[in-house]
């Protein structure tokens, strides 16, 4: 399998990263944040999550972001849903996109959602049916692919039992999350090379933190599997609450330079997705964990 040469980036750091915040970001940040990553030329921002605010209290305008952004041609917007009532609420909120999460890992199936395996997905059927049917995509995430914060390792088995059953439901994508950053490369290109016995390897895509410093070796890895999909957060934004000490998803300010210099096209402009690192980064009041950003930031200062 060769290395593709264009890959799709989607940057989660709006939706994924944000809610790892413990202090509520204003609404206009988050709409400016989103706005800044469409004109950098990113071509799917993941802009929110209709979830309960009272698990996730930085979500809870997600309606209003979207209803208030100006949308690029061509860049998607999907948002986060966890049920039949965040799903209305994307309809009512013009949503094209949607994405429902799973786990590998009983453990963390119930510690995240409250209930087992096999129940979430009993519970996700209906609503990527119904999406769909209201003329959504519906895109499946699946956490703890290459390790579990209680359980430890997580059976091959069981990532490919719910990726199948992502499939199944009619999910244009399944989105391969190492939740808490433990994976390496070996084990990385492993998953997806069995994966794609059972799923067209074009339609998975990575969602890799950095924990542990291997998100750009474990990426690699998997771009020569022939994955062309790409889940990173700009300025590495976010973390896992049910890991503690686990960093954020991989920067893509990094992940851009990296397919850069690789000569895979992205359509994106890593000087305006840089100065927007920077603008999120101050906002929150912290440096962005991108090495590519503080390099190319030390060259111009």
């Amino acid at each position: 399998m060769t290395m593709p040469s264009h890959v799709t980036i989607v940057d989660v750091g709006p939706r994924d990263g944000l809610q790892a915040e413990a202090r509520i970001v204003p609404t206009a940040t988050k709409i400016e944040l989103i706005e800044r990553l469409a004109n950098a030329g990113v071509p799917v921002v993941e802009a929110g999550a209709f979830v309960s605010p009272k698990w996730v209290l930085q979500m809870a305008d997600t309606a209003d972001v979207l209803a208030r952004i100006t949308r690029h041609p061509g860049t998607r917007y999907p948002v986060l849903v966890p049920n039949r009532k965040g799903l209305d609420g994307a309809i009512a909120a013009g949503v094209e996109d949607i994405a429902i999460f799973g786990a590998a890992s009983e453990s963390f199936s119930q510690k995240n959602i409250n209930c087992s395996i096999s129940e979430s997905l009993e519970r996700f059927a209906p609503v990527a049916a119904d999406a769909q049917a209201a003329g959504m995509r519906v895109r499946g995430y699946i956490s703890c692919v290459l390790g579990c914060p209680y359980e430890g390792e997580v059976s091959l088995a069981n990532v490919t039992r719910v990726a199948r059953a992502l499939d199944e439901m009619g999910c244009y994508e399944v989105s391969l999350g190492d939740t808490i950053g433990v994976g390496t490369p070996g084990k990385a290109r492993a998953m997806v090379d069995a994966l794609a016995e059972a799923i067209p390897v074009d339609r998975l895509a990575l969602h890799f933190h950095d924990t542990y410093g291997q998100a750009l070796a474990n990426i690699l890895a998997c771009l020569e599997a022939g994955v062309a999909t790409i889940d990173t957060a700009v300025a590495g934004l976010g973390g896992c609450p049910y890991a503690p000490g686990a960093s954020g998803n991989v920067a893509s300010e990094d992940v851009v330079y990296m397919l850069n210099g690789l000569g895979i096209s992205t359509g994106i402009d890593l000087d305006a997705l840089v100065e927007t690192g920077g603008f999120i980064s101050e906002a929150l009041g912290r440096t962005p964990t991108s090495k590519a950003a503080q390099a190319l930031a030390a060259r111009k200062a």
